[in-house]
């Protein structure tokens, strides 16, 4: 195979970095990245780093993207000339995280153009790209995706949930419930806190009951600790749950919860939070109520 990773940020560096395990078997990996010296030392690697995306696209079989929203991807496609450089039958893995009706709207350009086109966004933060335990959400047709299995395989598990655009639609669902529940137990601990329990005993004493979760786990041991680096930061996680909303409004479902969320978020951007975890929903909290 000769695989093709565009967007080596903090997700994408990870999965390539996998994805050049494959090297080893005799298949080719090319990278590119916006900016060149977050991709160079994939080299060592063994990948192949390009100067432009069009140039990493262009003898591939399977193209991945992994960057920011629907609009980046859209500008590489069709601006920078990726789609142009594609050959026909090669397959698109659209693994950035977008709405479902551009999902499906690229799906249908690209149609056009002999270009097979999957979307398959991912869950599991930079831990999971690295340890190749994402979670692979993806829309398309069933022989595409079993196509598509053995690019799959070293990043995470994949599960085929329907046809085009469905990846993103359940992708949404996922950052409903990560974005819901990292509130939940971020102002959960802070009413423990500010009623003077030591926040760390009760992430601990609630683990293996009802409450227990991936996100107490994890975002909530960032939370006891106050540290936000960045696995997913908050801007994404703004606008994950902007994108769940309009899908919804398009859909003439009412979703007060994300709604709340979505504003709460909104805040924590606006005061200074954008670059930090999305865990710091805490922090935002936490000055809300003036306890940082």
């Amino acid at each position: 195979m000769n695989i093709a990773l565009l967007g080596t940020g903090l997700m994408g560096y990870p999965m390539a970095e996998r994805l050049c395990g494959l090297c080893k078997a005799g298949h080719s990996v090319s990278v590119w990245n916006r900016t060149r010296a977050k991709a160079d030392s994939l080299a060592a690697l063994g990948a192949q780093v390009h100067d432009s995306a069009a140039e990493a696209a262009r003898d591939a079989e399977f193209v991945i993207t992994m960057l920011t929203d629907g609009a980046a991807v859209e500008d590489l496609l069709f601006s920078q000339g990726v789609a142009r450089a594609m050959r026909p039958g090669s397959v698109l893995l659209d693994m950035s995280s977008i709405q479902p009706a551009q999902a499906r709207a690229h799906a249908e350009r690209l149609g056009t153009m002999g270009i097979v086109h999957m979307d398959a966004p991912v869950s599991g933060g930079t831990l999971g790209a690295a340890a190749g335990t994402l979670a692979i959400m993806v829309g398309g047709k069933a022989t595409t995706f079993e196509r598509a299995r053995p690019v799959f395989a070293p990043l995470g598990r994949a599960t085929l949930v329907g046809g085009s655009g469905a990846g993103q639609l359940t992708k949404l669902a996922n950052q409903m419930i990560v974005g819901i529940t990292i509130g939940a137990v971020a102002e959960a601990l802070l009413l423990c806190e500010k009623g003077g329990a030591n926040p760390a005993k009760v992430r601990e004493a609630i683990t293996g009951g009802f409450a227990d979760s991936r996100v107490l786990q994890v975002h909530g041991q960032r939370m006891v600790e106050h540290s936000y680096q960045p696995g997913a930061r908050m801007s994404v996680q703004l606008k994950d749950l902007r994108n769940a909303l309009s899908t919804a409004q398009d859909l003439e479902l009412e979703t007060p919860i994300t709604s709340l969320l979505e504003q709460l978020y909104a805040s924590g951007v606006r005061a200074g939070l954008s670059d930090h975890d999305h865990s710091a929903l805490h922090l935002a909290l936490a000055q809300r109520n003036r306890m940082a």
